[in-house]
């Protein structure tokens, strides 16, 4: 049917189809049979159709890809499937540590799938029905950002699946990169316009990723290509196999994915990317080597962080040499002194590296760095700079060996070493500017007060002198923010609310944000537990403190000491005339005397009822405690799909009871 004939509707839906295919056999395909100048008269005919007649509006539509210019600010998502890490290995020795572990649970043959790790953002996106309804990031593996509006401008995500077969509901996991040739032309622009260069293609595409503006996202080449499945009744029961399938849904999966019969194919496929890596069109640090068998999965089950059935093979860090310029102090916000090296531009592992950590005085003296020296440069992880090393044939005569300082750079108090630690520390914890900065910094974080505000904030409301620590942000009003750059009526609003929200926030929450030393998020749960309000907490003594389960010397030493001060009693009563909450819930007190009192559980393998966050919580509120390794103080082993067989193992030679979701249902229901 012609254009002139077609009704409004009918014409919508064939140019939908046709850019639906275009775009398929362009970026997924690499096959594409019309001109960019052809997709884009078409693109243009849709839109102007849709606005047109917003009846027919399809939020899986080709033309959502052009994004919107409207800012949104990113809600945190949990993830239904927890993102985990993989374990890493940089040698053929820890491979086959790995694959003697397998072997050991698993009898007879099994096969191994081979991928590339790719160096950009891992996503989790999910379809119902064919259509895409969200994509999160990973975030820190439990919970992540929803980034919908952005993934829908990668023309390689499909907006509407492809073919039949697939399940109603279900997640693929995938990798967001920008291609080498992109990244080039994207610097290439930002050098044109006289803006910062990214370092490299993965920064590029996180910050992309996160832009609040998705039009912006739209002009920049991102790609997502798929590496996982997850969700109830999958095509196979097997990865490569799925993959395949989705390939035929209209994902973009890896074509150099490789099914291997044993180690020796894996190391093979290992050492062919090791050398023909730097011909893709995109980076990659490794390979990624995982069972195909999903049955073998449940069998293998997961570590806390990681699965047992899947391992991380990277590539030995790049190693360059440069010239050190000189060294910096940097004092961070419990006022521990890092020195950091200064250097002379050089290319490492994709990306321009200054900077290099030297970590301590020890790992100083153990360099033997002098001034000028010319040193040998890694990425730890091909993440994290560091010196490892220094080439003596080229040392001048007259250089000097480095020395560590005495007195802090910032505020220019002398220093202190504590007996058993490396690092020194700067003890003018109230007036050092760094150390005010990093507490506030912290405060604010997500994890701990969640208050919306950034590192760039913090900086202009102390340089203002509107607050001086954690206590004054409860003072602010919005014309007091206004007073900033980029501050306008509403997003001083936004950051007023958002410091009042904070005051509901467990009274955990708030003693993880006061940024005690060595108090993180654990250790503030069992401590609030333990003393219910913060009164109770300032007047404990040290061995009350030891009494708590997983709290040594130096944690109970460092809340008795911060709370001694008489400058953080200061910052406590402003943030109790403030309203802040600082004490356990209404009844909440009573609820720790529950049905699961005095009793410790640990939580192995999957479940189809609760989360394993919901399962802790369920243990908690009841008045159990969660632990994470079996002893023979451990009451039960809740187990689910999975299950860690080392812990199933232990747990029976205890003779610890294993029990299912349902029957731990039944302990706090009875």
């Amino acid at each position: 049917m012609s254009n002139k004939t077609s009704s409004p509707g009918e014409r919508i839906r064939q140019l939908r189809q046709e850019l639906d295919d275009h775009n398929y056999r362009y970026y997924v395909m690499a096959d594409p049979v019309i001109s960019d100048q052809e997709y884009d008269r078409l693109m243009n005919e849709l839109i102007s159709l849709e606005k047109e007649y917003p009846s027919y509006s399809d939020p899986s539509s080709p033309s959502q890809r052009v994004g919107s210019d409207i800012s949104r600010e990113f809600v945190q998502v949990r993830h239904k499937y927890p993102m985990l890490s993989l374990g890493n290995t940089y040698s053929r020795e820890d491979l086959a540590d790995f694959d003697n572990r397998v072997r050991k649970t698993v009898p007879g043959n099994f096969e191994y799938v081979c991928e590339l790790k790719y160096d950009g953002v891992a996503i989790s996106l999910t379809y119902i029905d064919g259509v895409l309804d969200k994509a999160i990031t990973r975030g820190d593996g439990e919970q992540g950002d929803d980034v919908t509006s952005n993934a829908k401008t990668i023309r390689s995500i499909p907006l509407k699946l492809r073919g039949s077969g697939y399940p109603s509901h279900f997640e693929v996991r995938g990798e967001i990169l920008l291609p080498s040739e992109g990244f080039e032309r994207l610097n290439r622009e930002r050098a044109d316009r006289g803006e910062n260069l990214f370092a490299n293609p993965r920064n590029a595409a996180a910050g992309t990723l996160k832009m609040q503006n998705s039009s912006l996202v739209a002009r920049r080449p991102l790609d997502c290509i798929v590496f996982g499945i997850l969700g109830d009744n999958l095509p196979f029961d097997h990865h490569f196999e799925n993959l395949q399938k989705a390939a035929e849904w209209g994902f973009k999966v890896s074509k150099q994915s490789r099914k291997c019969a044993d180690l020796d194919e894996v190391i093979e496929f290992i050492e062919h990317w090791r050398v023909h890596r730097d011909n893709l069109p995109f980076d990659i640090d490794g390979v990624v080597v995982k069972l195909n068998d999903f049955s073998l999965h449940r069998q293998l089950g997961f570590t806390a962080k990681s699965p047992r059935w899947a391992i991380s093979y990277k590539y030995s860090a790049e190693r360059a040499s440069t010239r050190l310029v000189s060294v910096t102090f940097q004092v961070g916000r419990t006022g521990a002194v890092t020195p950091v090296a200064n250097l002379e531009p050089v290319l490492l592992a994709g990306s321009t590296v200054r900077r290099a950590s030297m970590h301590n005085e020890e790992q100083m003296k153990l360099l033997d760095i002098h001034q000028g020296d010319t040193v040998y440069v890694e990425k730890g992880g091909d993440i994290i700079p560091k010196i490892v090393g220094v080439n003596r044939l080229l040392r001048q005569k007259e250089s000097s060996p480095l020395s560590y300082i005495s007195v802090c750079p910032a505020c220019g108090t002398r220093l202190v070493r504590v007996e058993g630690e490396a690092k020194h520390y700067c003890p003018a914890i109230n007036t050092c500017p760094p150390q005010i900065l990093g507490r506030i910094e912290h405060y604010v974080s997500r994890k701990a007060m969640n208050i919306n505000m950034a590192e760039a904030t913090v900086r202009l409301l102390v340089e203002k002198g509107l607050i001086e620590d954690v206590g004054d942000l409860y003072s602010l009003k919005e014309e007091d923010l206004m007073q900033l750059d980029r501050f306008a009526v509403k997003s001083s609003q936004n950051l007023v609310a958002s410091i009042e929200e904070s005051k509901t926030l467990p009274w955990n929450r708030l003693l993880y944000a006061l940024g005690i030393r060595f108090v993180g998020e654990t250790v503030a749960k069992k401590v609030a537990a333990a003393f219910p309000s913060v009164d109770k907490l300032m007047e404990a003594r040290a061995e009350e403190l030891l009494a708590i389960d997983e709290v040594g010397d130096r944690i109970a030493f460092s809340i008795v000491d911060y709370f001694s001060r008489e400058s953080n009693r200061v910052i406590i009563d402003k943030l109790r005339q403030a309203g802040v909450n600082m004490k356990q819930e209404e009844g909440l007190e009573d609820m720790v005397e529950g049905t699961l009192s005095g009793k410790k559980f640990v939580i192995s393998g999957t479940f189809t009822r609760y989360s394993r966050d919901q399962l802790k919580a369920l243990i908690e509120e009841n008045g159990g405690v969660n632990v994470s390794a079996i002893s023979s103080n451990v009451t039960y082993l809740v187990g689910g799909d999975g299950i860690g067989p080392s812990k199933l193992q232990k747990a029976k030679k205890l003779n610890i009871p294993v029990i299912s979701e349902d029957e731990f249902s039944e302990l706090i229901n009875p």
